[in-house]
């Protein structure tokens, strides 16, 4: 397998030369360690970093949550309650292709170009031809407002991207610059839930697997990342990682998870149980993740 052009080093080194918020900026300076290969199997799936909404039921008693996570672990279902946890804030990244930073090309921002509200993203859009190989796998997102009582947010949208199975990023990573893919918008439905067809990304050296994605109060918002009200990551179960990278395409994805883990994540190592995913399904027929994603706006 071929060096796709990018390591943690380079991703950091691309991240502080992009607009970042302070917090985003010390956590990628303060995880430089995390590329290196160390022994571990996991940290706390305890996020201290969430913020929890609590709301008053008619009896004027408050409600709120234990912290356990399960908002973040849930099936996407609809519906409401009193009390959420806020999905932790997390930073793009050096590929967002959302107009903050620039490509080889200059400064590149798809939430402008034609086609790029779509479901399915693992072809390229906007004149651009590809289609990203690897494992089906199916998103659906549960979108709900912690200011509103946790409700669906139904007509929020959402921009989704991640890397190919080789852990190259479309638009960005040698040999995929002409490429777009990867790449997508949708608007909530009535109950607050969007779906993306995609491919299973892979591990490239550094981070564990991820996907990222910015929410926005509306689809008429979602082409400015200005308009942002979230912008943050998630990932998967180690079992449902194994299973996806013992199949052909992601050899390379082998190594490097054996590399990382969630405790030395520069990103989920502080927490991510409002990050994982809940899996489903097999590698022959594909996989579908869920996730319930709490937003404050």
């Amino acid at each position: 397998m071929e060096h796709h052009g990018h390591s943690l080093e380079e991703d950091l080194r691309k991240m502080l030369g992009a607009t970042a918020d302070r917090r985003q900026s010390l956590r990628w300076l303060l995880a430089g360690a995390a590329a290196l290969p160390v022994a571990g199997c996991g940290g706390s799936s305890t996020d201290s970093s969430a913020s929890t909404t609590t709301s008053t039921d008619t009896t004027g008693t408050t409600t709120g949550t234990t912290g356990t996570g399960t908002t973040g672990t849930g099936t996407g279902t609809t519906g409401t309650s009193s009390s959420c946890s806020v999905i932790p804030e997390e930073t793009g990244g050096p590929y967002p292709g959302d107009g903050t930073n620039s490509n080889s090309s200059g400064v590149v921002n798809v939430l402008t170009q034609t086609g790029v509200v779509r479901s399915d993203i693992r072809g390229s859009f906007n004149g651009m031809s590809g289609t990203a190989a690897g494992v089906p796998l199916t998103i659906k997102l549960h979108i709900v407002n912690a200011n509103n009582n946790c409700a669906a947010a139904n007509a929020f949208a959402l921009y989704l991207w991640h890397c190919d199975r080789d852990g190259n990023y479309s638009l960005y990573s040698s040999g995929v610059t002409n490429q777009n893919y990867l790449r997508g918008v949708q608007e909530a439905d009535a109950n607050g839930d969007i779906t993306f067809t995609t491919i299973f990304p892979g591990c490239y050296s550094g981070r564990m697997p991820h996907v990222h994605f910015e929410v926005y109060a509306s689809l008429a918002k979602a082409t400015s990342a200005a308009n942002r009200v979230k912008t943050s990551q998630f990932t998967f179960p180690m079992a449902t990682l194994n299973e996806v990278y013992a199949t052909t395409g992601y050899s390379a994805s082998v190594r490097n998870l054996a590399q990382i883990s969630y405790a030395t994540d520069n990103i989920f190592s502080d927490g991510y149980a409002l990050q994982l995913a809940t899996v489903t399904g097999n590698a022959t027929d594909g996989y579908v993740a869920t996730l319930t994603v709490a937003v404050a706006a």
